[in-house]
């Protein structure tokens, strides 16, 4: 297991190929940058860039109906988008998961995401996800797979929470 903070996108990449996640739903996000880099250079990968983060709950819907897994990447300012379509999944007890960049947390200098980034977790839980949050890139292997675990084998929605700790707290200019 890799401790090298700067390179948790590889260590979650690993956890996908793992796990055969074959389908990668996201709204570009720097948060995600390398780790959509590495799933769109992974030949049995699909990526999908969506215009908004609901569309990634419809379409990882349609890819478990095709007998495919999938993970929606997402910024913590995304998930208000989804607050309606998780009850696809919850209603058809079908997996779920999601990795989510938190952002208006630790140095956040944009007033913008405080807000939903406060919020996202409750939402998320109130729609009945399962949340795994990681603060220190020693852990994201061992959280990313369990969630992915608890999502594929249970039939629920899960998200992995990425603190801003982690990822890095950007300014507002």
């Amino acid at each position: 297991m890799k401790t090298d903070a700067a390179d948790w996108p590889s260590d979650i990449f690993s956890v996908l190929c793992a796990r055969e996640i074959k389908q990668v739903c996201h709204v570009p996000d720097a948060g995600h940058d390398q780790l959509i880099r590495l799933c769109s250079a992974q030949n049995d990968m699909s990526v999908t860039t969506l215009t908004t983060e609901e569309e990634g709950v419809g379409i990882l819907a349609g890819a478990w109906l095709g007998g495919q897994r999938g993970v929606l990447l997402m910024q913590s300012s995304g998930v208000g988008n989804t607050i309606n379509a998780l009850a696809l999944p919850a209603a058809c007890r079908m997996p779920f998961l999601t990795i989510v960049t938190m952002r208006g947390e630790w140095g956040e200098g944009n007033p913008w995401q405080v807000p939903m980034g406060q919020g996202a977790p409750g939402a998320l839980e109130a729609m009945g996800v399962m949340l795994f949050r990681v603060d220190r890139a020693e852990d994201i292997t061992d959280t990313v797979n369990a969630a992915a675990g608890q999502a594929f084998n249970n039939m629920c929605s899960t998200a992995v929470l990425i603190s801003q700790r982690l990822i890095g707290a950007k300014g507002f200019e």
